[in-house]
């Protein structure tokens, strides 16, 4: 009897660290913030791409993951809100080191495939990543999808495909390369996806901002080696500016996406996130028509306007059509 007595504590701890992340519920929040991502998101492909031009990829990631980690650092130590590592146990640093392998692999083969294809191409093949993050919640935290929402999912894989057919076009031109690219865009997918669920867990134990914060100085001294900070130094000052606002998107977006999987199903994240392609056409042809010496966007056909429109409706079924999980 006494044994048993001494080992209940410890059995109901152990019970305790195999409990799931559970939403606040609070999905009005959680789609606004999926929304900001999309928006956020959207853009960063085209900021990337002209930033390219003067920097390789190791460095600008460093630069990002560096001003990242400092500022909300900064603004977490003024705040008294430090996350404590102490806490986490070994399955928390087990789920840490995950995220950080994965959106530290996610930044550099997003970059590299980029640089390699085109802010559209990317954009079609990391929307492998929210797909994969719904399945993987369904799976993981045991979400479930209602009928509409299965619906709603088989419409967007048929909007996807029909959006970015012209897109996919691309990848028989110059074959070597964009087969290179495309490789790494899948990985970027996969990594992200894994990221996404270590997250969406260890905000159990840490807030968003503390994860993000750990992330980012992992990355920041992962990518340091490879790193040039000297050319940063000599870069142009419009490309100076578009890095330093591609370090502030990094904070913005997936400050934002992480607080949305705090408080909206991880599934109903991704169904929003899907949207993001069509933000990035959207702004590719807004900066084509202001700055055409600076963006250059591919043909948009009545084909791809009909895909757009059965995205939005498929994304909008997912994230909406239920409300149990």
């Amino acid at each position: 009897m006494d044994d048993a007595e001494r080992t209940a504590p410890r059995a109901d701890r152990d019970d305790r660290t195999m409990k799931l992340h559970t939403t606040t519920g609070r999905s009005r929040l959680g789609a606004t913030l999926a929304t900001t991502t999309v928006v956020v998101w959207g853009i960063l492909p085209l900021a990337l791409k002209l930033v390219l031009r003067v920097l390789d990829a190791s460095t600008i990631i460093w630069f990002r993951m560096g001003v990242s980690a400092l500022t909300i650092g900064a603004l977490l130590a003024w705040r008294g809100r430090l996350p404590r590592l102490r806490d986490l146990g070994a399955g928390g640093f087990a789920l840490l080191a995950v995220a950080f392998a994965g959106i530290a692999v996610n930044f550099w083969t997003f970059m590299v495939g980029l640089d390699l294809t085109s802010p559209g191409n990317a954009q079609v093949l990391v929307q492998l990543g929210p797909v994969l993050l719904a399945l993987g919640s369904l799976v993981v935290f045991r979400e479930r999808y209602r009928r509409l929402q299965w619906i709603g999912l088989g419409v967007l894989a048929l909007g996807l495909a029909i959006f970015f057919s012209n897109q996919l076009a691309l990848l028989v031109r110059d074959i070597d390369r964009y087969l290179v690219g495309s490789a790494m865009l899948v990985v970027a997918a996969a990594t992200w996806a894994a990221y996404g669920l270590a997250q969406k867990q260890l905000l159990r134990t840490l807030s968003a901002e503390g994860v993000m914060l750990c992330v980012y100085a992992g990355s920041f001294l992962c990518f340091a080696p490879a790193a040039t900070p000297s050319a940063i130094a000599h870069a142009p000052g419009l490309e100076l500016g578009v890095l330093l606002f591609c370090a502030a998107n990094t904070m913005v977006g997936y400050g934002a996406f992480s607080n949305a999987l705090h408080h909206w199903e991880a599934s109903r994240v991704s169904a929003v996130l899907s949207l993001t392609p069509l933000a990035t056409l959207a702004f590719a042809l807004l900066g084509e028509r202001f700055f055409p010496d600076l963006v250059q966007t591919e043909a948009v056909s009545a084909g791809t306007i009909v895909g757009a429109a059965i995205v939005v409706a498929g994304s909008l079924l997912v994230a909406l059509g239920g409300r149990r999980s």
